[in-house]
């Protein structure tokens, strides 16, 4: 039945883009068994071939396991045949990425905050391993980051608006943990 499924989806994307994220699940690991991803791959094949005119399909994913995708079936090397390879971000790049965060809710950061920021973002890029999530990781931080102001303010009676929009050091140290 996943080919029942799979067709509007393609036929919601015709005269578009079909865009599929983390397009490796659909093909089983060595410990799983995944007929329905083979099954969608097949689907997606002959709807690739058949609507090539009017169908547009990127899939996207980490890249050991997208050359894992791609060399599941012989169809999906002949039509998925340009690559785009995004780096990840660097330190600098995900400080300005937290720091976006920080602005669109309203906070800031103490001078502390933000030497402490960089030299953990820093030492993460050095030593990220392949679960790392480049922005992701960004944002979690960000939003540990709130809740452990919101901890650390809760002992507070009548904490002042600065405090209330104000990350600290220890926020962030507290939200690497």
């Amino acid at each position: 039945s996943t080919a029942t499924k799979a067709n509007p989806i393609v036929d919601s994307a015709l005269n578009g883009v079909l865009f599929i994220d983390e397009a490796y699940a659909l093909v089983p690991t060595a410990n799983k068994n995944n007929d329905y991803g083979q099954e969608a791959i097949s689907t997606l094949l002959k709807r690739m071939e058949d609507d090539r005119d009017k169908l547009v399909v990127i899939v996207a994913g980490y890249p050991k396991e997208m050359n894992r995708f791609i060399d599941s079936n012989p169809g999906l090397k002949s039509r998925f045949n340009r690559y785009i390879n995004f780096p990840d971000y660097t330190s600098d790049e995900l400080c300005e990425i937290f720091n976006m965060y920080v602005r669109k809710n309203q906070y800031s950061l103490t001078p502390d905050a933000e030497r402490y920021l960089k030299t953990r973002l820093d030492s993460a890029v050095k030593h990220k391993d392949r679960n790392f999530g480049n922005a992701r990781y960004a944002r979690n931080i960000f939003e540990k980051s709130i809740q452990r102001q919101a901890n650390r303010l809760s002992k507070e009676k009548n904490p002042t608006a600065k405090q209330l929009s104000e990350l600290t050091a220890s926020d962030i140290r507290e939200a690497f943990k």
